[in-house]
């Protein structure tokens, strides 16, 4: 699934297109796609149109634009799933395969979702205040992520510390920092010189600090080539992919040598996903008895 840097690549590249465009109108092409939107593709369809986009934002892996009209204010919330593409088209160009919603900008300009596995969706959101922010009422159950203002690393060391678990299932839970998905957690870990299978309450607060800081590189670094691409399955808003993957450490890298100190990277299974790691620069902890 897209982790930060990839909705980063998105949102970023979306906003020129569609910030104070007003929505000419909306066309639901599979009814999963709306499936989270209580009032079906109809209501969905007569909420966005005649909206203005005000922005889009996102916290960590989630991805909202802001739509406006005389009336409310209304945050457009959009699951990408494991296979969900954001495109800007020009309305001659054919529709690709697996569209599932295709909006129409006030200057001809299309937005098209397509989502294979049709994991993905759209719903239409309230807005609710949360530390100083706006954020969509699904949204706000979500940590800050390490590119906002509000993010706090000290704070989130506490938590982990508090915590009786392994790092790496720490730093995946989106309710204590948002954003790292496996990918990024593996490429951090390994940054930081720390086994996921450490515990967080017997980890030292500048160690978890070096992995939040890691995170924080690691993710900036990607977003740099557009994120992390290994099909065709991710692309940006122009369906380009991104190229982060020839930058990894140790994801996907299984029995290649480390790039630090050669030793062979391991992959073991981890909650229903793989992890990898360096057996030698990220030594194992032991199993206390």
């Amino acid at each position: 699934m897209p982790e930060l840097p990839e909705v980063e690549t998105i949102r970023s590249g979306l906003a020129p297109h569609v910030t104070g465009r007003r929505i000419a109108g909306v066309s639901v092409l599979h009814p999963r796609a709306v499936r989270r939107h209580v009032g079906g593709a109809t209501d969905l369809e007569s909420r966005l149109r005649g909206k203005r986009f005000d922005a889009v934002e996102r916290r960590g892996k989630y991805l909202w634009l802001t739509g406006a009209d005389a009336s409310d204010e209304v945050a457009v919330v959009v699951h990408l799933g494991m296979s969900g593409q954001l495109l800007i088209s020009d309305p001659d160009v054919p529709h690709q395969k697996h569209l599932r919603i295709r909006v129409t900008l006030d200057n001809g300009r299309e937005v098209r979702f397509v989502d294979q596995r049709t994991f993905g969706g759209w719903h239409v959101d309230d807005l609710v205040a949360v530390g100083g922010r706006d954020l969509p009422e699904s949204v706000a159950h979500i940590a800050p992520d390490p590119f906002e203002d509000a993010f706090d690393p000290d704070r989130v060391v506490g938590v982990l510390r508090r915590k009786e678990t392994e790092v790496k299932r720490a730093i995946l839970d989106q309710t204590v920092v948002s954003g790292i998905g496996n990918i990024y957690a593996d490429e951090s870990l390994w940054r930081a010189r720390v086994h996921g299978a450490q515990k967080t309450n017997r980890t030292s607060m500048p160690r978890l600090r070096g992995v939040l800081d890691a995170a924080s590189e690691v993710m900036a670094a990607a977003v740099e080539v557009g994120g992390t691409s290994f099909d065709a399955l991710y692309v940006n808003v122009n369906g380009q992919s991104g190229y982060f993957s020839r930058e990894l450490n140790v994801y996907g890298r299984s029995g290649q040598p480390c790039k630090r100190c050669g030793s062979l990277i391991v992959r073991e299974r981890f909650m229903n996903r793989s992890s990898y790691y360096c057996p030698k620069c990220q030594r194992r902890p032991r199993t206390r008895t």
